[in-house]
Order: C-alpha cells, then structure tokens, then sequence
C-alpha cells in the first residue's frame, strides 16, 4: 500500500513535468524510439488542476501518525474527519467516513497550496469535454451555476476520479 501511494505520487509529479510540448522529430533517435508515437485520434491534454491521491481511512488519527513518518505534514482539514497532508508537491487526503474508496483527486483552479489560480479550466468546461470523449460523469457538476461544483467519472477497474472544484468559475 505505501508503494503504491509513493509510486502515485511521483507518476503525479513525473506527468505533471512532462506536460512540455516537443516532437520526437527533434530528439536524438535513441529518446524518440523510448516516446509512444501520437495516435492520430489522440486528443488534446485537459488542465485538471491541483493533484492528490485520496485515501478513505479507517482511523484519522492512525492514518495522520503513519504518514507523519513518512515526511508528510498536515495542511489544511478539520483533523476529525478529514485531513490534507502535504509532503513537498505530493499532497494526500485523508477522509475518515466521506469516501467509500481511495480515489484520485483532482482541484481545478488551485495551485499546491490551495491558492486560486488568475486562469483555469472550469469544472464544467472539462465535464463537457468529458462528455464529448464518451465519459459519463456521476455524479455530475451543475452546469448551470457559477459555483464550486464537482463531479466523478471511474475508470475501468472502478476507481473513483474526483474533479473537485473548490472556487467559483473564473472570470474571462
């Protein structure tokens, strides 16, 4: 289990560094035979903010004492059911009783620290594209409001994919 935290934590960093643009056509032909070639129904990467891996727990008090250990520090939560924990950019939610499965988590308009970004994709911009690509989110964000919303899609083998908006949509 703590491999599998750590290893989500730096695939999350190593795919957020790699978010860069750049052709294999100007690589050297060693790293562009390592790089996948771009299906040509490949769609254009989506900006689903602020990343954390969130872990339903049996015991907060435990859960925030083992992961102490591992260098995490608490951040934000209300330590009773609930608690942000933050080990440089790796970010975990612990959630005693509000999750019924560990999910990914995903704050469009945040930064690591929880401030709100000047510019972002809203929730119900990357429902839509969702939508378009065959996903069915569900719960889904109300698309008729400006407002904090969120919504769930899950993934093949059933694994919960939070997009939770915790600002309201930015102004253009």
């Amino acid at each position: 289990m703590n491999r599998l935290i750590v290893t989500l934590c730096v695939c999350a960093l190593f795919g957020c560094a790699s978010n860069q643009s750049s052709s294999n056509a100007t690589k050297p032909a060693s790293q562009a035979a390592a790089q996948p070639a771009a299906s040509a129904k490949e769609s254009p990467s989506m900006q689903l903010g602020n990343f954390s891996v969130s872990l339903a727990v049996k015991d907060l008090a435990a859960s925030r004492a083992f992961y102490e250990k591992l260098g995490f520090r608490p951040f934000v939560g209300d330590n009773k059911t609930w608690l942000i924990m933050q080990n440089d950019t790796c970010t975990l939610g612990l959630h005693q009783g509000g999750l019924p499965r560990n999910s990914l988590t995903f704050n469009p308009g945040w930064d690591s620290k929880c401030n709100t970004l000047p510019e972002f994709t809203d929730v119900r911009d990357i429902q839509r594209t969702l939508r378009e690509r065959g996903l069915s989110p569900n719960p889904a964000a109300d698309e008729t409001t400006e407002a904090p919303a969120f919504l769930i899609v899950t993934d093949p083998d059933g694994n919960p994919v939070i997009i939770d908006q915790h600002v309201p949509k930015a102004k253009k």
